[in-house]
C-alpha cells in the first residue's frame, strides 16, 4: 500500500479517517462473517485501495462502493478489476460481468450525505465495510434506523465504537449509540482487529462487528421519533436520575405511572435500563 500511494503521490488525509486494512487474514474473516452468496448485494463505504472490494466481488452478486477521496476513486477506476467496464451511470463508474449485468458500481461521493439525500431502500443489501473512523457512528445511525435498513451489517470501526454497539445495559459503553442501533439490529459477534493490520497504523485498535436486522420490529416506525427523544434525554446527563431528566419533557404523573408499570425505580439512571425498558416506556408515553 505504501508503494502504491507513493507511486501516485497520494498523501492520506487524517481528517477523513483513512486507515486502510491490508491484513489478508482479517479481510478473510470479514468476508466469512458477512456470509455472502452470489445473490447478495453489498454496500461498501470507504473502499480505499480496494483489497476488501476485490473479495466482495468474488463472493457477492453486486457491489456498490462509495468513496469520498477523488484520488482514490481514480485509482480504483484504473485498477485491474476482473470485470469489463460498461457505460457509466450518473455519478458513478459502472462495471459489468460478461452477461452485461451490472455488478460493480463506484460512486465518488460523501457517503453520509449520499445516504441522507438518496433515501434508498437497503432492505435486501448487506453493509460490509471498513468504515472511516471520523464518520462511522453517524453513518451507522443514518443507515441502520428504520424500514430501509440493510439486512446485515459487518463493519470494521474503532474499538471504542464497536464496544458501544455491542454493549448491554449496565456496562460502561452502553448508551445512545447502543440503543439507536440495537432498536433495529441484534448484535451477533465481534472480533478485534489490531492496529498493526492497517496502513497507516492508527493510534487505536479496531474491531469488526456483526449485526443482524431484527426480523420483527420492536416498535412501529411511527414510534421511532419518540424513542429517540427519550433515549437522548435519558442519557443527556449520565450521572443524573433518569426520571428527573425526563420530567423536562413529560408530566411527572405520566412518568411515574410508566416507571411503576415497568418496575423501574425513580432513582435509576438510564444506563441501568434495558432496550426493552426503553421500548415499553416509549409505548407508555405515547398511550
Amino acid at each position: 500500500m505504501r508503494e502504491l500511494l507513493a507511486a501516485r503521490g497520494i498523501r492520506l488525509t487524517k481528517s477523513l479517517g483513512q486507515n486502510f486494512l491490508h491484513d489478508a487474514n482479517q479481510l478473510r474473516r470479514i468476508i466469512e462473517a458477512a456470509e455472502l452468496s452470489k445473490i447478495d448485494k453489498v454496500l461498501e463505504i470507504g473502499p480505499g485501495l480496494g483489497p476488501l472490494t476485490e473479495l466482495l466481488l468474488e463472493n457477492a452478486g453486486a457491489v456498490l462502493a462509495i468513496e469520498k477521496d477523488a484520488r482514490l476513486v481514480e485509482f480504483l477506476r484504473e485498477r485491474n478489476i476482473p470485470l469489463a467496464q460498461s457505460l457509466s451511470p450518473p455519478g458513478g463508474e459502472r462495471m459489468s460481468d460478461r452477461t452485461g449485468e451490472a455488478k460493480f458500481e463506484l460512486l465518488h461521493a460523501d457517503a453520509l450525505e449520499f445516504l441522507k439525500r438518496e433515501q434508498r431502500n437497503w432492505n435486501d443489501w448487506k453493509l460490509v465495510a471498513n468504515l472511516p473512523y471520523s464518520v462511522a457512528s453517524p453513518i451507522l445511525v443514518e443507515l441502520a434506523g428504520g424500514a430501509r435498513a440493510p439486512k446485515k451489517i459487518v463493519a470494521t470501526l474503532q474499538l471504542e465504537v464497536a464496544q458501544r454497539l455491542m454493549a448491554k445495559a449496565g456496562e460502561k459503553d452502553y448508551g445512545v449509540l447502543t440503543l439507536l442501533v440495537q432498536l433495529d439490529y441484534e448484535p451477533r459477534s465481534s472480533f478485534k482487529v489490531p492496529k498493526s493490520c492497517f496502513f497507516p497504523e492508527p493510534d487505536v485498535d479496531s474491531a469488526c462487528v456483526v449485526l443482524d436486522r431484527r426480523t420483527v420490529p420492536l416498535l412501529p416506525e411511527s414510534h421511532r421519533k419518540m424513542f429517540v427523544k427519550i433515549v437522548k434525554r435519558a442519557f443527556s446527563q449520565r450521572r443524573k436520575m433518569m426520571l428527573k431528566l425526563l420530567r423536562e419533557d413529560w408530566p411527572v404523573e405520566k412518568l411515574e405511572k410508566a416507571f411503576a408499570g415497568q418496575k423501574i425505580s425513580p432513582q435509576d439512571r438510564a444506563e441501568k435500563l434495558s432496550l426493552n425498558h426503553f421500548v415499553h416506556l416509549t409505548e407508555e408515553l405515547l398511550s
